[in-house]
């Protein structure tokens, strides 16, 4: 393929990467709604990615494909050629839900995404320049160390506006930042086990069986603190947040092999920060309004992701 014709198939990936970041952003924005109607974030993020798990399971039925590359993983494993760590990357994911249903109800999409992107772009510096997880080492440049500074500030700029409680809102912020740092564990094995079953929708099921067990016993564990749901929505697009899911980390799988970590890292970003700005603006939850400080840190933020996932090439 001549680099000619492989300009459009690049451009649609970058399209779908920055439209899979919009649709995390739709992912928190649903799922923090849904915690909040079911009086308990718990249960709401074992649903989410259980609808999501079922769908990708029912489409599993008619997949050959899907089907051997799961069976590929398997074999793979068995014989040592894989980790069996790099099959957990849904543990990763289910913890990312679970932050929505208990933080994004409050915080608002847009200040929840600066904390799950400063998350992101810190544990990718952290993986990359530690070589974690099959990664290749990447060494700490000056770039990248100013572009970690600036993500900081973006959060300090965002944070300054913040309504609420201080340590109340302190504590939800820290959960999807350490939510964030996950998903580079997330993205980072989740491509490998695509690469060795040669099929998105089997990596993505993986990834899906495994968040939902991590949740289930998550929500077992709290029962006892957190109690049953204390109503049933019946609002329908409270309960689509699975399936959400499900696409756009298949998006994510498929995409990232065409246009490399780097391409998909800063697309995702971009597509999260400027959809949560969006939904906030359009739809914000009941416990916070979109200030102008909030939109410049995203902005700031932003540009300090960019710089750190870009300046691996230097």
């Amino acid at each position: 393929m001549t680099a000619h014709s492989a300009q459009p198939r690049v451009l649609v990936a970058v399209i779908a990467s920055v439209i899979s970041g919009m649709l995390v952003a739709l992912q928190s924005r649903i799922n923090g709604e849904f915690g909040l109607a079911l009086g308990n974030g718990f249960l709401a993020a074992l649903l989410s990615f259980s609808i999501g798990l079922a769908i990708l399971g029912t489409v599993l039925l008619f997949r050959r494909k899907g089907r051997s590359g799961l069976a590929t993983v398997g074999r793979a494993i068995r014989a040592g050629d894989v980790p069996w760590w790099a099959v957990i990357g849904g543990a990763g994911g289910g913890f990312l839900v679970l932050t929505q249903g208990l933080s994004a109800g409050v915080l608002g999409v847009a200040l929840f995404t600066i904390a799950v992107v400063t998350g992101q772009t810190l544990g990718a510096l952290v993986i990359d320049t530690r070589g974690w997880f099959g990664a290749p080492r990447v060494k700490l440049n000056v770039w990248r160390i100013v572009g970690a500074l600036i993500v900081l500030a973006g959060v300090f700029v965002a944070l300054d506006v913040t309504p609420g409680d201080a340590d109340v809102m302190g504590v939800l912020f820290l959960l999807p930042l350490l939510a964030g740092a996950g998903t580079g564990f997330q993205q980072a094995v989740n491509g490998r086990v695509r690469t060795v079953a040669g099929s998105a929708l089997s990596a993505t099921f993986v990834n899906f069986l495994v968040g939902a067990v991590v949740l289930a016993i998550t929500f077992v564990i709290a029962l006892p603190f957190t109690g049953a749901a204390v109503a049933w929505p019946t609002t329908w697009w409270l309960w689509v947040g699975g399936a959400v899911g499900a696409f756009f980390i298949a998006i994510q799988v498929t995409a990232v092999t065409i246009i490399g970590v780097l391409g998909m890292g800063v697309s995702l970003v971009a597509g999260q920060l400027v959809g949560s700005v969006i939904l906030d603006a359009i739809a914000p939850v009941a416990t916070s309004d979109l200030h102008l400080a909030t939109v410049i840190g995203a902005a700031v933020t932003l540009a300090g992701s960019a710089m750190v996932t870009l300046s691996k090439k230097l």
